[in-house]
């Protein structure tokens, strides 16, 4: 399969995952173990990757996301133009 890049990063997402992580001010690790209570296998590491952008994520991924951080799928997917770059 190949994934494809959207200005540069393999995700929409992973912004809005920083950004409503910290806003609950939680770690990496935190939201990993959140979201492996859910049933997903996912390291602190593909955390990261997901944020900056070098991991694609799936659509049953981010789903959990948006359940873990009690937030939409679509506010996940939203974006603004502070965060072009």
């Amino acid at each position: 399969m190949k994934i494809y890049t959207y200005k540069g990063k393999k995700n929409l997402c992973g912004d809005r995952i920083r950004i409503e992580r910290l806003k609950k001010r939680m770690t990496q690790m935190e939201l990993a173990a959140k979201i492996q209570l859910q049933g997903i296998t996912l390291e602190r590491d593909s955390i990261s990757r997901i944020e900056i952008g070098t991991r694609f994520v799936t659509d049953y991924e981010l789903k959990l996301f948006a359940k873990v951080l009690n937030v939409t799928v679509d506010d996940l997917l939203e974006e603004d133009d502070t965060m072009e770059s």
